[in-house]
């Protein structure tokens, strides 16, 4: 059996979701599921587990659900993460750029060597260029950095001059040494946040109550620092109509 919340996972959200598991796991045993007794890290935690027969429950993103996932796993529900100026369960990207870009707004930073986690990223790819392609914008990929806090640190560091991270992760980092050296340039419009799936076999009904039952009971701690506050559901219909942006050409050096 396979069990994964490896999407925000990293720093005090590591132990937080040891906890929520822990709380999902006993929620459903006792409605006489089968549930591993700890979470899958690392590479096993994405792709083999969104795949798997095994899977009880894992997070993925919005893209991959629409693109691959959605008529091979079960909708379980959609966390809510509170994000200002998103529905319940929605979320949205923030553009960063450097500091001491004199450019103060996305709408000026067309051309820009752009660095972005996965092609199949909904808040690093996907949403920043659909938001750019209805200001008009052009954003040139010249990183693909496998994960949003590496996409923070190509713009720190000066090899791309922007990047777009998903509000949840922009919240989790601000503690981080990196966020000093960036600053928000704009936020592209919501869309249906990171579903819960699990195999086709399994309940989804149960499934969720036992994770909105998890969530209700974390301990105050815990949940402020994964900054959860429900469980809802998101017509698959809505993740769907998301528009696909065309790939990523291969990528030119930056400037």
């Amino acid at each position: 059996m396979i069990a994964s919340l490896a999407m925000y996972d990293f720093g005090p959200a590591t132990a937080a979701n040891d906890e929520l598991w822990a709380l999902i796991r006993d929620g459903l045993r006792a409605r006489g599921q089968s549930a591993p007794d700890e979470l899958t890290r690392g590479e096993g935690a994405y792709w083999p587990a969104w795949q798997s027969p095994d899977l009880v429950l894992s997070q993925t993103c919005g893209y991959p659900f629409r693109a691959r996932l959605h008529d091979r796993v079960a909708y379980v529900g959609t966390p809510d993460y509170g994000v200002d100026g998103c529905p319940p369960g929605y979320y949205r990207s923030v553009f960063v750029a450097r500091t001491d870009d004199p450019r103060d707004r996305v709408q000026d930073f067309t051309g820009a060597p752009f660095a972005f986690n996965d092609d199949l990223s909904q808040s690093g790819w996907a949403a920043p260029q659909t938001h750019a392609a209805t200001l008009g914008l052009t954003l040139r990929p010249v990183a693909r950095t496998g994960g949003h806090r590496l996409s923070a640190l190509a713009v720190a560091e000066g090899r791309a001059d922007l990047a777009a991270l998903d509000a949840v992760t922009w919240r989790l980092l601000q503690d981080d040494p990196v966020v000093t050296r960036l600053k928000p340039v704009g936020l592209t419009d919501p869309t249906p946040g990171l579903p819960l799936i699990a195999a086709p076999s399994r309940d989804a009904e149960a499934t969720f109550a036992a994770v909105a039952e998890a969530i209700a009971a974390l301990a105050p701690q815990s949940r402020a620092a994964l900054g959860l506050r429900d469980l809802v559901r998101i017509p698959v219909a809505d993740y769907l109509a998301v528009p696909n942006p065309p790939a990523p050409l291969p990528l030119s050096p930056a400037d």
